[in-house]
């Protein structure tokens, strides 16, 4: 799939898929209320619902979409509304709230209780993904010794006595633990979703957060598992997101376009979280996070650091990728030819042809309110 493939600019937004009218009205009511309180009570306009007198939708006025996020770039939404979502959670929120009712693909909530839980858990990974710093390695990991433990069938487990959420910060918060512990970075996002889905449950369903530790400390729950669990995805390949569409709180893969660099362990693709304002996270140096622009530049140039060491086996030369970032973002030429490649939809897997490095989906929670969840925890 190429730069040719244009993804169908719609707008769905928000729908309520509640169980009776009462339900619905409810909902509605609820959320107009929250749109008031944020100063977006006249931005939102009635959607498409699906055709059922159960269900109502709620999207973006075309004509603000059109000046706050022309084509469905969200990257430049807080800059045009000024808002500071470091200082304010308000502002956090609020673009959270205005990118999901720009959304081309409707986020379905049962009620309005999963939409606020959902905005939460979104601000929460922003939150926790500014945080978080972690020490770089493609083989090697270790957690704190003192409240977590590993083993080969259960991977790293809470030991018993020590919370689930202050474990998890320890482990990747810097500020919580005064040192930085090595993970991949998909591995990181795991546990960047798994701390803030827990914050939320801490308020909306204490029993899924019992359940939670108590499956934490006897087996953790990874990768396809994991996402299979916890995450929901939007977008396909058939119909693509628009490639600067992203949802404050989204986890997404930025993928290695280059065949080679990319037999190289660690750098397949790059596992991060939108944290609004443009920026996505940096793991490694979380004081100076990607924009777009220099995500697709550090990935271009892997191909250009790749050597194989002593042992045989197939490296990436960070300095090199370094100095080979900083030459191209300080020439407009170089970043502009660069960025011509590399903001191509990504090819399907096990293809290196013509694709660059934006893929087709994103990620987000699922449910997790008491009675609508729809986490459901594997047997150990």
């Amino acid at each position: 799939m190429t730069e040719a493939t244009t993804p169908r600019l719609r707008t769905a937004g928000v729908h309520f898929i509640t169980g009776s009218p009462t339900a619905r009205a409810t909902a509605e009511t609820a959320f107009q209320t929250l749109l008031a309180r944020l100063g977006l009570g006249d931005a939102v306009c009635h959607s498409s619902a699906p055709d059922d007198e159960l269900a109502a939708g709620f999207c973006l006025r075309p004509e603000l979409a059109t000046t706050w996020l022309p084509d469905h770039d969200t990257t430049g939404l807080a800059e045009r509304l000024k808002l500071d979502t470091t200082a304010s959670t308000d502002d956090l929120e609020r673009e959270i709230l205005i990118a999901m009712l720009a959304s081309p693909v409707a986020f379905a909530f049962p009620g309005f209780d999963e939409l606020v839980a959902h905005v939460h858990i979104r601000r929460n990974i922003v939150q926790a993904g500014r945080k978080t710093a972690l020490a770089f390695h493609t083989t090697e990991v270790d957690r704190p010794e003192d409240c977590w433990t590993y083993s080969e069938d259960d991977g790293f487990t809470v030991r018993p006595g020590h919370a689930l959420i202050p474990a998890l910060q320890k482990a990747t918060q810097p500020d919580a633990s005064g040192r930085l512990y090595s993970f991949s970075c998909y591995r990181a996002t795991e546990y960047v979703i798994l701390l803030a889905i827990a914050e939320e449950l801490q308020q909306c369903n204490p029993p899924l957060l019992a359940a939670l530790q108590q499956r934490w400390e006897r087996s953790a729950i990874m990768s396809g598992k994991f996402h299979d669990v916890f995450l929901r995805e939007y977008g396909t390949m058939e119909d693509p997101l628009p490639p600067r569409y992203y949802v404050p709180g989204d986890r997404l893969w930025f993928r290695n376009p280059d065949e080679h660099s990319s037999d190289v362990s660690g750098y397949e693709g790059s596992w991060v979280f939108y944290l609004g304002g443009g920026l996505f996270t940096n793991f490694w140096k979380r004081e100076k996070p990607f924009t777009l622009t220099a995500k697709c530049v550090e990935i271009y140039h892997w191909r250009d650091a790749t050597y194989t060491d002593a042992q045989g086996h197939l490296r990436i030369d960070e300095n090199i990728v370094e100095a080979g970032v900083k030459a191209s973002l300080a020439d407009p030429q170089e970043t502009a030819r660069i960025l011509s490649l590399m903001m191509r939809m990504r090819d399907p897997k096990g293809v290196y042809v013509a694709g660059g490095c934006i893929d087709t989906s994103r990620e987000c929670p699922r449910w997790v309110c008491t009675g609508t969840s729809d986490m459901v925890l594997p047997a150990t």
